[in-house]
């Protein structure tokens, strides 16, 4: 039984699908959900998708091929006026077989169809408007009948109620943030995810199709909305503006969310077991959302298979590890311009060190390793020109 239809939910349907389980996947909505996201798939992502029985191409959407941050900044010139400064860096996808690899952006409600069409077509029974009520005596009833199971799986999200029933709720919530999405019609003008940075949070830019793009801003103020944060971003402003003559206007309203980084001490419990953002998260500037709830499925469905729950719960933290790692990078360079225009500074200067780095994100290259050769050498020439400016600082 799994609670909670999203994505999460879905992905683990059709994991313990192919493993022979029965499963019933219930949830109080109607299809298609849709959630504020980037909507960006990374290609492991898809890879893991693909696994599920689910295989997407550059025609559900808009292809993509790496990342750009786009450093939006204050700087001084010699007569000590501010002046805006704007510094980009671009790092492609690693090239697997001597082929690019692609990421693919889609509408977050498409993606879910499609989820829900290889559910139905793996003997998945779905209940949609269907609430489930969660008793104190571990009942659990569906639309108001009793249901039976011998697994119950949370994927309900951040603010489970899953994991707050099972007493699953002890750890720490690192960081939370706010998200909106907003999607504009416009041909995109970059084949690349395009994350901008200004001083109160990012906007990044996913193509979704030939003719639209996906613009989703955090922050750390939950009223710090849309059009003040493009205030802060003059690159993006002027990349929609420029188009407004013609067809870049909104398509929809804002949705908003809220982003965690959070770890639980346990994600398992007697018979309840919880993926997804019910069982941790990272913040959103990764877009590593749907990935690790893949990777989470395919793991759990190994471990039931195998009558293995304790090790679904000692290797769920793996699966996080990676991706908090990066959040909170980001989150420092979020939190401290300093830090932010050094690090980016130095991406620019050497552009293969970005797309290692991408790389390590993406699993093709070992974190250790990437450490181990350059992680010295990096930590150096930050430290470096740190202090390089604050000896200028302190000059002038």
């Amino acid at each position: 039984m799994i609670v909670g239809g999203g994505p999460a939910g879905l992905a683990a349907a059709l994991a313990l699908r192919q493993r022979g389980a029965s499963v019933t996947v219930a949830d109080a909505m109607k299809p298609p959900i849709d959630k504020a996201c980037g909507e960006g798939l990374m290609p492991d992502s898809l890879r893991e998708l693909a696994q599920l029985g689910v295989d997407l191409s550059v025609d559900d959407g808009a292809g993509f091929r790496g990342i750009r941050f786009v450093n939006h900044h204050i700087g001084r010139d010699g007569a000590s006026n501010t002046r805006r400064n704007v510094e980009m860096v671009t790092a492609q996808f690693p090239s697997a077989q001597s082929t690019p690899e692609t990421g693919i952006g889609l509408r977050r409600q498409l993606l879910h169809g499609r989820l829900i069409e290889q559910a139905e077509a793996a003997g998945v029974v779905l209940r949609w408007q269907s609430p489930v009520q969660l008793k104190t005596n571990g009942q659990v009833l569906i639309a108001g009948e009793p249901a039976q199971y011998d697994w119950l799986i949370g994927a309900d999200g951040h603010g489970s109620r899953v994991r707050r029933w099972a007493g699953l709720e002890r750890g720490s919530i690192l960081s939370r943030r706010v998200g909106f999405r907003q999607h504009f019609c416009i041909e995109p003008w970059s084949p690349y995810v395009e994350v901008h940075w200004g001083n109160t949070g990012q906007a990044y830019v996913t193509p979704v199709g030939p003719n639209e793009v996906c613009v989703a801003t955090i922050a750390r103020g939950s009223h710090f909305r849309f059009e003040a944060m493009l205030a802060e971003l003059p690159v993006l402003a002027a990349k929609l503006a420029g188009r407004a003559a013609t067809d870049a206007v909104p398509v929809d309203r804002e949705r908003g969310a809220v982003t965690t980084t959070r770890r639980l001490e346990r994600v398992a419990r007697g018979k309840v077991i919880l993926v997804g953002d019910a069982s941790g998260s990272a913040d959103a500037i990764t877009g590593e959302g749907m990935g690790m709830a893949f990777r989470q499925a395919l793991l759990l469905a190994e471990c039931l298979e195998a009558g293995k729950p304790e090790r679904y719960n000692r290797l769920h933290p793996d699966i996080l590890q990676l991706p908090q790692t990066m959040a909170r990078v980001m989150l420092l360079m979020d939190r401290s311009e300093a830090f932010r225009n050094r690090a980016i500074h130095m991406l620019a200067s050497e552009p293969a060190l970005f797309s290692r780095m991408l790389g390590v994100h993406l699993g093709s290259e070992s974190l250790l390793r990437f450490v181990a050769s350059r992680g010295l050498e990096v930590a150096w020439r930050l430290a470096v020109q740190s202090s390089s400016t604050q000896a200028h600082a302190t000059a002038t």
